[in-house]
């Protein structure tokens, strides 16, 4: 008797300890087996810089096999996004939900609240909420301290220039970081900033940097796009933004902050698929401590940087990287004369 019904109660056990580990787990979970879904929600088109790093990852994780992903671009700041993030939480059950919630975080934090089960994880200004939203942004201004440096080092006019967004602590602190190291290797440089208020707006950036270069300004950071068409057209340097964008301007873009947004979707889709995920900040992700930011290759145009200033930039970065000199996080609005 004993050896007949000791496989039954073996089988219960059993049973019994997998259902208490699964209670046990108070993260959101993915899919058990096969590709987690992935859903990437943005409201600018995925040509604007900082929408592409997001897309570009989740493109690499997809094309190693990881993920099944699928977006829509360009919502905008209408109110589509809520409406778009409703309709695929409800129909297409993602596992992992992201994009950049910025001019849309009502939308997106109330949708995340609905929907518990689903993992979120959005670009935002603001702090994680409940159980499965978390948020990251572009902690660049390492890399764009450093493109400051080269900036003040190799001007001829001590006049450089800058053309941003808008006035939110996001941009501010790049612009910042790019001003401070400016003038650590020249106090004596003039940065001019100028703000178009819209995140992808091509055009007004580039009359913008054209209106900078009318006014003196020789080198310029170019944090959005249309900028680099000005400074390759004037025959001044630039600094591109978010990517490697030398291949715009070849003899135009030295280098620039690049974000890299591997880091934070890798740890992602791995929290996502070992039911382990909950809200947090991904900040670090994006820094250079765990590979989320670095300075674009020179491709071969570091020739133009003066020796001296070549090396200070080189051992500041060491230095960064080492955890011996921090860059301030500055998130002031700067003035338009610094």
């Amino acid at each position: 008797m004993f050896k007949k019904s000791v496989i039954p109660v073996i089988f219960v056990v059993l049973m019994v300890a997998a259902l208490l580990a699964g209670c046990a787990s108070g993260g959101t979970t993915g899919a058990s087996s096969g590709k987690l879904k992935v859903f990437g929600a943005f409201a600018t088109p995925i040509q604007e810089s900082w929408d592409g790093a997001i897309h570009n990852a989740l493109n690499a994780q997809k094309a190693a096999g990881k993920i099944d992903y699928t977006y829509t671009e360009n919502i905008g700041y209408s109110g589509d996004m809520e409406r778009i993030l409703r309709q695929v939480a409800e129909q297409q059950k993602p596992d992992l939900i992201i994009g950049d919630a910025f001019g849309n975080e009502e939308a997106v934090r109330a949708v995340a609240a609905d929907f518990p089960k689903i993992a979120f994880a959005f670009g935002s200004s603001y702090g994680p909420t409940g159980t499965n939203l978390s948020v990251f942004d572009n902690w660049i201004q390492e890399p764009a301290y450093l493109c400051g440096m080269i900036a003040g080092g190799i001007t001829k006019s001590n006049t450089i220039g800058v053309v941003a967004a808008m006035p939110i602590p996001e941009v501010d602190r790049l612009v910042n970081a790019f001003i401070g190291g400016a003038k650590e290797v020249n106090p004596k440089v003039k940065v001019l900033v100028s703000f178009i208020n819209s995140f992808y707006d091509p055009a007004a950036a580039k009359e913008a940097a054209l209106a900078q270069i009318d006014g003196g300004a020789d080198v310029l950071y170019a944090e959005r796009d249309g900028v680099i068409d000005a400074a390759s057209e004037k025959g001044i340097y630039a600094f591109g933004n978010m990517a490697d964008q030398n291949t715009l301007a070849p003899k135009t873009v030295i280098t620039g902050p690049v974000w890299d947004m591997a880091p934070t979707v890798e740890y992602l889709i791995n929290q996502v698929k070992a039911g382990t995920y909950t809200s947090q900040d991904l900040k670090d992700f994006s820094m250079f401590a765990k590979g989320g930011a670095y300075l674009a290759p020179y491709h071969g145009n570091d020739s133009l940087i003066p020796a001296d200033v070549l090396k200070k930039v080189t051992d500041k970065e060491a230095a960064i990287k080492a955890g011996t000199f921090r860059v301030d996080i500055n998130e002031a609005e700067p003035a338009a004369v610094n």
